[in-house]
């Protein structure tokens, strides 16, 4: 096995990163399969995620949690940008802005807004800010992230 090939999908390390550099994630329609499997597994049962058309809602048409929304843009960032350096979540700061529902197809913008470099093995807390969009390009969620992430040996 030739270990100095270049990994395929391998994150980049903080060091490849500054300060201001802006990525683009895939944009992923959210099904209502997605919704059922994930109001299970978390025990999210709430009327207004799994009763069609609750009349209660806030909303019309079937809503998602937020955290669902925030996993599916975390997957694409842990899939692409941090697989294999990603170390830690040290830290999450989250503004819901409107509602995501079945059907609705969401992206987000990542920008890197700090780089920190730690005193142990050339490590970094780098932190992030993720807007996060639907298909008509309304902002439905934005958040920051402070990560610690590995560097090159």
């Amino acid at each position: 096995m030739d270990h100095t090939a270049p990994r395929l999908g391998q994150g980049f390390a903080w060091q490849d990163l500054q300060v201001g550099q802006r990525f683009r994630t895939f944009r992923r329609t959210i099904t209502e399969s997605d919704l059922v499997q994930f109001i299970n597994v978390t025990g999210m049962l709430e009327a207004i995620f799994i009763e069609e058309g609750y009349e209660g809602g806030a909303m019309p048409g079937r809503p998602v949690p937020g955290a669902l929304t925030y996993t599916l843009i975390e997957g694409f960032i842990l899939q692409t940008m941090i697989q294999g350096t990603g170390l830690a979540m040290l830290e999450l700061q989250q503004k819901i802005l409107a509602p995501v529902l079945v059907g609705d197809s969401i992206e987000a913008m990542v920008e890197v807004t700090a780089i920190r470099p730690t005193s142990k093995s050339g490590r970094a807390v780098v932190t992030s800010r993720i807007d996060v969009f639907n298909q008509k390009g309304t902002q439905v969620m934005t958040y920051t992230a402070a990560r610690l992430l590995a560097g090159r040996a």
